[in-house]
């Protein structure tokens, strides 16, 4: 069976994103290149717009939505950085938009995702206790009874190509740099869509580079399923990385994994707080925990970087401050 995105779909993403998303930076770090002996470039979507490359593929997918679409309005569930993305593509394009979180997803994600929100009929934030009920399910429960889309946070082929945008960008930019490409692409994985997409676009552009899957260690489903052959569902991870505490991953982007990816490894929460400190410390930038994920595998060495050129996408930057303080400060 094909693939459920190419890199034409990537390709047509950034079009669409043209002008709207930004095309963020890439900073290296020689401190990071001596203590892991590679050269490292960080993509900072933790600058994108909202906060996260969650941007990317939610606004590719509503910008596709047919009149009909538009008029009804989209709904998702997320965990937080999706949610915003989601509530800000749906104010850009005019879209109403229902947003379904976790009651204890960290409350700047909360209010961010309310203000993000258009000034529409029907748009809200519906709260649920996501160690008791199902969020697909309820998700699914509530777009059916409103007639709205159900955007999911990453099992959709207009989501994945989308996120595949940010390492077509990292790609394009380390070129025009020096000229060269990258032996190796970490990428965070929750439920593996900006994986997928990364994955898609990085085979496309350099058929030879190692592409890795970085979860955290409590919640390392994906490496579990790609073992197995077959998605693996697990509990709740219990982990700071809280957009990565995903119990499975995706129809959609296991198919591009399983296909396309090297290999899973995993890294600690200690060592995520380690990476976070990191990137206030000596690169002046606020990274929330998941979007630590990939840097932590390479600064902490859970994969053989040394005399690598290696890309690491930095996923995103909401995090509480109390909690980012409490976090780096080690109380």
């Amino acid at each position: 069976m094909p693939l459920p995105i190419s890199f034409d779909d990537i390709t047509a993403a950034a079009a669409r994103l043209d002008g709207v998303a930004r095309r963020t930076t890439v900073i290296t770090s020689r401190t990071a290149d001596e203590r892991t002996g590679a050269q490292l470039f960080f993509k900072c979507e933790n600058l994108q717009r909202m906060g996260a490359f969650k941007f990317r593929g939610a606004y590719n997918a509503l910008a596709q939505f047919t009149p009909e679409q538009r008029k009804a309005g989209v709904l998702t569930f997320s965990s937080g950085n999706h949610a915003q993305a989601v509530a800000l593509s749906a104010r850009l394009l005019g879209i109403p938009a229902v947003i379904v979180m976790p009651q204890d997803a960290p409350a700047l994600k909360i209010t961010a995702t309310r203000e993000y929100l258009p000034p529409l009929k029907g748009t809200e934030v519906i709260l649920y206790n996501r160690y008791t009920e199902d969020r697909e399910a309820l998700g699914q429960r509530i777009a059916q009874e409103r007639g709205m889309t159900l955007i999911p946070p990453y099992d959709h082929a207009h989501v994945m190509a989308g996120q595949g945008t940010a390492a077509m960008e990292l790609i394009e930019q380390v070129r025009g740099l020096d000229g060269g490409g990258l032996d190796m692409l970490l990428v965070c994985v929750g439920g593996g869509g900006l994986l997928s997409g990364c994955a898609t676009a990085a085979r496309h552009m350099l058929p030879d580079c190692q592409v890795i899957g970085v979860e955290p260690e409590a919640g390392n489903d994906v490496q579990q399923s790609l073992a197995q052959g077959e998605i693996v569902h697990i509990d709740v991870p219990q982990t700071i990385a809280d957009g990565a505490q995903t119990q499975h991953a995706g129809q959609l982007t296991f198919r591009v994994i399983r296909a396309l990816v090297d290999g899973i490894t995993t890294v600690t929460d200690a060592q995520l707080v380690a990476t976070m400190r990191f990137f206030a410390e000596r690169l002046k930038l606020v990274v929330e925990p998941t979007g630590a994920l990939a840097a932590a595998a390479a600064l902490d060495s859970a994969v053989p970087v040394a005399g690598k050129r290696v890309g690491v996408i930095v996923s995103g930057g909401n995090v509480d401050l109390a909690r980012y303080a409490q976090l780096i400060g080690g109380t």
